[in-house]
């Protein structure tokens, strides 16, 4: 299958840059946007960054301000990391994990070159994985598998923010109560 064989050779292949062959010079918008198609795993036309979503990132606190119109290695690193990760979390999560990982590591450079081994292990546990789905008689059982291992990794993910948040002293309970009342006295009300 061409492209199952074209999927599991990206999957192995594909990374984004280490920290040091980042740009050490500052970007432009639109050199940024540029830059990042290159950095992550796409297929489609459609599902790239966009200034928008740049603007949208800085406002929400998970990428600092630019200098200027001007975007540093550590922009860089930043988007590469909410890129990969808007695919299966949410932005509220995105900060928390963002702001724990440079604390626990000290640095946007360790954080990053943490960020990287770990997405290098993912996608070749991934691409080894597809080793074993190769019938092509038998998609949806290979899209079936590969979707609860992704309901499973995100269940943990999921428990492993819930547990960051309680470390932290956060709650997520009064708000959740608070949407469950208010559900339930719209309910009442119908």
């Amino acid at each position: 299958m061409e492209d199952q064989a074209e999927l599991q050779e990206r999957l192995r292949q594909q990374r984004p840059v280490d920290w040091d062959h980042l740009p050490d010079f500052s970007l432009y918008m639109d050199q940024v946007l540029n830059y990042m198609d290159r950095q992550v795993l796409r297929f489609d036309g459609d599902d790239g960054l966009t200034a928008a979503m740049v603007n949208n990132y800085t406002k929400g606190g998970l990428l600092p301000r630019a200098d200027g119109k001007k975007y540093s290695r550590e922009h860089l690193a930043y988007l590469t990391v909410i890129c990969v990760l808007k695919q299966v979390l949410s932005t509220k999560d995105m900060k928390l994990l963002l702001d724990q990982e440079l604390k626990d590591s000290g640095s946007v450079e360790a954080g990053y070159q943490t960020f990287c081994q770990s997405l290098d292990s993912s996608m070749t546990l991934t691409a080894d994985q597809m080793d074993r789905y190769q019938d092509p008689e038998k998609l949806a059982d290979s899209a079936i598998h590969f979707a609860l291992l992704s309901y499973a990794a995100g269940a943990a993910s999921r428990r492993y923010v819930t547990l960051l948040r309680a470390q932290r002293g956060e709650s997520g309970e009064k708000p959740a109560r608070e949407k469950r009342a208010k559900q339930k006295k719209e309910e009442e009300a119908i």
